[in-house]
């Protein structure tokens, strides 16, 4: 968190762009992730992850755009991003750039499905964090399924932008008030969550 306050961000510090799509998924591991931050553990998918994404970026490098329908592109990765204006701040996997006319980002996933709408989400804040500080646009992005090596086209369209600013002033306060949200209701998720333990409410 920054020490100081601006006037687009009257609150001072930055929530994380993957707070969003966790949001989406579950409401409180947010919650917990910022009003209990001692209790999370490390667990083996969070340091698999991590490898993964290494490996990916690595192996990036040296393959041709063609799973992007690209012939080329500037790629530029682990991009670190900053939106003053939406209090968010994240890491993108990668950035495609085509000169001024357009930027793609790149979300690499350990899932096999692409369709889960908190990813598309996620995508939609780097979006605008893209814009905010390069000024270029961008029109789609990808999510690059690791277990498939597949890329998934996105549609970066203004529904999926228009509710961000409210989403993040929900966290906001959510945080700011630490009220704890409704969890889920797809009860399926809690299964292997790692914050199962405390929702003593659900099962």
């Amino acid at each position: 968190m920054t020490a100081a306050a601006t006037t687009e961000n009257p609150a001072g510090w930055y929530l994380r762009v993957t707070d969003l799509k966790q949001f989406a998924y579950c409401p409180r591991i947010v919650y917990y992730s910022y009003c209990l931050p001692l209790i999370r553990p490390t667990t083996y998918k969070m340091e698999a992850s991590v490898e993964l994404h290494d490996k990916a970026a690595s192996d990036e490098a040296r393959r041709s755009l063609r799973a992007y329908g690209l012939s080329e592109g500037e790629r530029r990765f682990d991009v670190a991003l900053t939106s003053e204006r939406l209090g968010l701040s994240g890491r993108m996997d990668m950035v495609i750039v085509l000169g001024q006319h357009e930027a793609i980002p790149v979300d690499y996933k350990l899932s096999q499905h692409g369709e889960a709408r908190h990813y598309h989400q996620q995508l939609a804040a780097y979006a605008e964090l893209i814009e905010e500080a390069w000024q270029i646009p961008v029109r789609r992005g990808f999510l690059y399924l690791l277990p498939e090596r597949r890329a998934e086209e996105i549609k970066l369209t203004g529904r999926l932008r228009s509710g961000l600013c409210s989403q993040v002033a929900t966290m906001r306060a959510m945080i700011s008030q630490q009220t704890m949200p409704e969890p889920t209701a797809a009860k399926a998720r809690c299964i292997n969550c790692e914050f199962r333990r405390f929702c003593n409410d659900l099962f």
